[in-house]
């Protein structure tokens, strides 16, 4: 339980004091059929898309309330969750002024955006083992730090982190505290969505693009305090998840049992694969994983990757990564994929 927690101090003075745009559909969103709609300028020849988009999504964060467990207000969706995470950025970070820390190796798109948004990055490498150093971090915050960026399960390692460090970390760091958990959905360990009402700096995302296969549609989501998500609905765009992203995202989760099953599949497939990757002699190690790939560190990655795709089979190599030196990462694929993997890795170590 983290408690006196400022909200208004961290935010910038601009985004408190914005007045958010108000689109058409905000001022009249009531959805009858008999209504005739002359207020948005649109093309008023029905074809399924003629008409703008829910700007507030009220149907699918509905329905993913009731899903994670959480008030519908404590929602934000937004364009992919680098989107969201941009529009974090811009609510709490004052350019070239302010700061956040990150933990590599991580998604590298953190950078990118404190980059983008000409925000300092201050890198606080994970341990050896690819767990926050938790006194190392604290002792980074100055009074320009404004957010701490971590990845659960990380990206690229595959690990989770420690449920005690967590916490921590979000009880002791005096800031916004964001919690990337795309690959949530293939961890032992529980989601932070249940501490939202013990900690008020908590910001937690998630993804449609990994377990719920819908990587196409481009679709993040952002749950948080009402306080926070109303601030990060000031600046988001007015219409931002068209309405084609909506219904599909809405059938993905009517659809439990067959995201479910094939989660299932993933997990078995990835325990197939690491148990085969330890008979591989080019594979020197390979990391525990609690996502949708593995991290191996392999005799000579630039030479592995090229061999694989020879074989027309795509990895990562993420050598170029702090503490990833000589390492590819697997993307657990459909069994037959991973049989040609495993055939293929099984081939270059002959």
């Amino acid at each position: 339980m983290k408690t006196n927690f400022n909200l208004s101090k961290w935010v910038r003075t601009n985004v408190l004091n914005l007045k958010a745009y108000s689109s058409a559909r905000d001022e009249f969103s009531d959805p009858r059929a008999e209504m005739t709609f002359l207020d948005a300028n649109e093309n008023p020849f029905d074809n399924g898309i003629n008409r703008y988009p829910d700007p507030q999504q009220k149907v699918l964060k509905a329905a993913l309330a009731s899903l994670k467990g959480v008030d519908p207000q404590q929602i934000l969706l937004g364009n992919g969750s680098d989107e969201v995470l941009d529009l974090i950025f811009r609510v709490f970070c004052e350019p070239n002024q302010d700061e956040v820390i990150t933990l590599p190796p991580t998604y590298g798109m953190y950078s990118v955006l404190a980059n983008t948004n000409a925000v300092a990055n201050i890198e606080v490498p994970l341990t050896e083992n690819f767990q926050p150093n938790v006194s190392a971090i604290l002792k980074k915050v100055t009074p320009k730090t404004k957010a701490l960026l971590l990845c659960s399960p990380n990206n690229p390692s595959g690990n989770s982190f420690d449920a005690d460090v967590l916490q921590a970390l979000i009880s002791q760091f005096p800031g916004i505290v964001v919690v990337d958990e795309a690959y949530i959905d293939f961890s032992s360990q529980q989601s932070l969505l249940t501490n939202l009402n013990d900690f008020p700096n908590l910001i937690v995302t998630q993804t449609f693009s990994k377990a719920y296969g819908m990587a196409g549609i481009r679709l993040g989501a952002c749950y948080a305090s009402i306080d926070i998500i109303a601030l990060l609905n000031r600046i988001k765009p007015p219409y931002n998840i068209n309405v084609l992203t909506q219904q599909r995202a809405l059938e993905g989760l009517a659809n439990q049992r067959h995201i479910q099953a094939q989660v299932e599949t993933l997990l078995q497939e990835r325990n197939r694969i690491q148990k085969a990757l330890e008979s591989v002699s080019i594979v020197e190690k390979i990391y525990p994983s609690d996502a949708n790939f593995i991290l191996a560190k392999v005799d000579d990655a630039a030479l592995r990757y090229q061999q694989l795709i020879e074989k027309e089979i795509v990895t990562r190599n993420r050598s170029n990564q702090l503490l990833c030196n000589e390492c590819l990462r697997f993307t657990v694929g459909t069994p037959e994929e991973n049989d040609r993997l495993i055939e293929a890795l099984n081939t270059l170590s002959c």
